[in-house]
């Protein structure tokens, strides 16, 4: 096993794999049988499986809640991270922040830049509220008709939309897979964050670069005034918007770079924007408390921006904290059983250098993403099963991280039974495989890793941990140059 508790004899790969085909079938059936994409109930199963073969095996029931605790500590960090995001999120929308960046937001928005613009725009929104899904399911529904009103292709709009959201989701303190990833690698968030510069930005540059390209086709179409227009003015009329709301996320980003705790970090932005709510906005005590508590509910009277900022609040990520506890007491149960071991035994014959451990990371992920469907479990399972092999070739586990994230988080909108896929196909009503090809940002990623690999760029070593000398420095040491 990759933790410190190891339980009997590891069974042979067949037996090992048996418990996790077994709930990869349920999630299947839960997906595409029952059409429903909560894979809560199929991993919960999945964990009594896993506990019908260890004790087959006989392991005692005690050792499989110390291997899942085990796991679920890693994760107990990236939870409360979440806890505070939520409040972060409900606190951004009442002081006006998300409001004033989709408000100049919009105005980028030209015919000819719309494809940019778009890409843009829900990336900025996505970096403030840590969510692709959100950003997507609602701002994206606006920009999705406004492309329509000037006539461009919706699966131009739909794989710029993607790009955007699914790079600011990525790229975001305030994300559940940006926080719960390095948690599962066991390295911190803002080491991880930077770590997927070198991979995001190159791909996020030459995507932008793309969608001007293609959208100078489209630069003599009339704009629709009229769309955006009422989106600004449901915003200027609720809000006062002002410079001072960006004051939150400017704190959080000079906190990063301080490197500063993210927890502390994050739960200092909401209370900003809470501070910029009671004395900006003209909230009072009781419904900041609230808001950060239960989320924001938007009452402007369009049907769009009300939906797109009823958000946040610590209860809104009760889905995602209790699916992140399944994932990780699944991930947990497949280690006191065997099954991670026997799988790493098969994958440490694969990984004979540099360019081959980041090769089986992203296919290992990606097969993950393929397979099971489940966001979370594609995050989770990679970084416990090939974590020990990054730090016995001596590199750091934030290029381990970068893999996963670059090949889960942003190929799961690309992929069209994963839960982003399908999430995305069904809110926008365009098929995952029309707009896949032009979702630039997201597949570019995983290939620019895959090269920096192969030039050996980017690729940090672990760092030594040197434990401090008591004894005196020989005489026949040579002093230092």
């Amino acid at each position: 096993m990759t933790g410190n508790i190891r339980i009997g004899k590891t069974p042979g790969l067949a037996m090992a794999l048996a418990p996790l085909l077994l709930t990869v079938s349920l999630l299947m059936v839960q997906f595409f049988v029952f059409n429903d994409f909560t894979p809560h109930i199929p991993l919960a199963c999945g964990i009594i499986i896993c506990a019908l073969f260890a004790r087959i095996k006989g392991v005692s029931w005690q050792q499989m809640e110390a291997s899942m605790l085990e796991v679920i500590k890693l994760g107990v960090p990236a939870i409360l991270i979440l806890l505070a995001v939520g409040m972060v999120i409900g606190s951004w929308i009442l002081s006006g922040t998300v409001p004033t960046l989709i408000y100049y937001g919009i105005e980028l928005v030209s015919p000819g830049l719309f494809l940019v613009a778009t890409s843009l725009i829900s990336a900025l929104v996505s970096l403030a509220i840590g969510t692709s899904w959100g950003t997507i399911g609602t701002l994206g529904l606006a920009l999705m008709g406004i492309g329509q009103g000037l006539g461009i292709p919706v699966h131009l709009t739909a794989g710029a939309l993607v790009s955007g959201a699914f790079f600011g989701d990525k790229m975001s303190p305030l994300s559940d897979t940006t926080n719960l990833t390095p948690a599962v690698c066991e390295t911190d968030l803002w080491s991880h964050i930077r770590g997927m510069m070198a991979t995001t930005i190159p791909a996020m540059t030459i995507a932008l670069a793309l969608y001007a390209w293609l959208g100078m086709s489209y630069a003599d179409s009339v704009t629709d005034t009229n769309s955006i227009a009422v989106l600004r003015s449901t915003l200027a009329s609720s809000f006062t918007l002002s410079w001072i709301t960006l004051i939150p996320p400017v704190m959080v980003i000079g906190m990063a770079v301080a490197r500063l705790p993210p927890f502390p970090s994050i739960f200092a932005g909401a209370a900003a924007g809470g501070i910029i709510a009671l004395t900006l906005q003209g909230s009072d005590l009781h419904t900041v408390v609230s808001v950060m508590q239960n989320g924001y509910e938007s009452k402007t009277g369009n049907a769009a921006m009300d939906q797109l900022l009823s958000n946040g609040g610590v209860m809104s990520m009760a889905w995602v904290v209790t699916l992140t506890l399944f994932a990780l007491s699944f991930t947990g149960m497949l280690e006191a059983y065997g099954t991670i071991d026997a799988i790493m035994k098969y994958m440490s014959k694969l990984t004979r250098g540099r360019f081959s451990l980041v090769l089986t990371s992203s296919a290992t992920t990606a097969s993950v993403g393929v397979v099971v469907g489940d966001v979370y479990t594609t995050l989770v399972l990679p970084g416990r099963l090939l974590r020990g092999q990054y730090q016995k070739m001596g590199y750091s586990t934030t290029t381990l991280s970068r893999s996963i994230e670059d090949n889960g988080t942003l190929l799961s909108p690309l992929i069209p039974w994963n839960m982003g896929g399908a999430f995305v196909a069904s809110t926008i009503g365009v098929p995952t495989l029309l707009y896949a090809p032009f979702a630039f940002a997201c597949w570019l990623s995983p290939l620019i890793g895959l090269f920096w690999a192969l030039i050996g760029r980017f690729i940090p070593e672990a760092e030594p941990s040197i434990a401090p000398s008591t004894a005196p420095p020989s005489a026949s040491q040579p002093s230092p140059a």
